[in-house]
């Protein structure tokens, strides 16, 4: 099984899916923003949420959390415009960088898949994708004056101030990740290649 990466790209490769790893776990995670309500811990990603209030239907005035965590029930469910768009261009971007992390793999395994142009081709598509989940991440702050974010953060936030909440760790594995993706797997993406045979005809 001859491979189609020089040594410069099989550490291209293993660096790509481990950087797209990190940044798709962090997207899907529920934990890029922590806080609390009533006295019970909150989470929130871009899309999900863990421990969220409900009204009781025998006591409409009284409210209990819910200690379990999931996606809002539709995209419209999602509290602010800001994580609306941060959910799609992250989710795009890590679309991106999955699927040239897996391309590269596979050049690991398959002759001739990646050539120098093939590999530079991928090292921009992963820098647009890297861009995406980085611009993601710099609209996050943006929902953080969203009612469901003030009520977990003591009324005391807004864009871009946390209030009492702080940052969770999937906020900065998948910002991590994307940096690492644009720093690192850009440049090497570039060397990643084998030159083709020229065959005579």
């Amino acid at each position: 099984m001859s491979s189609s990466l020089t040594c410069a790209g099989v550490l291209w490769a293993a660096l790509s899916l481990v950087c797209a790893a990190a940044s798709c776990t962090g997207f899907f995670m529920p934990y890029w923003l922590l806080g609390s309500q009533l006295d019970k811990p909150v989470s929130f990603g871009v899309f999900r949420r863990c421990t969220y209030p409900v009204r009781q239907e025998d006591q409409p005035d009284s409210v209990v959390m819910v200690e379990q965590c999931g996606r809002y029930a539709s995209f419209l469910g999602i509290p602010s415009l800001a994580w609306k768009i941060c959910s799609v261009v992250t989710g795009v971007g890590c679309g991106l960088l999955l699927l040239v992390a897996l391309t590269a793999v596979m050049g690991c395994c398959v002759s001739e898949l990646v050539s120098r142009t093939v590999g530079r081709v991928a090292g921009g598509i992963q820098f647009v994708g890297g861009l995406l989940i980085g611009s993601g991440c710099a609209l996050y702050p943006l929902g953080w004056n969203s009612e469901e974010v003030r009520q977990t953060c003591n009324n005391l936030s807004d864009q871009f101030d946390l209030g009492t909440c702080q940052l969770g760790w999937a906020y900065y594995c998948t910002g991590g990740g994307a940096a690492a993706t644009m720093l690192l797997c850009t440049w090497l993406a570039c060397f990643a290649g084998k030159k083709q045979k020229q065959y005579p005809y």
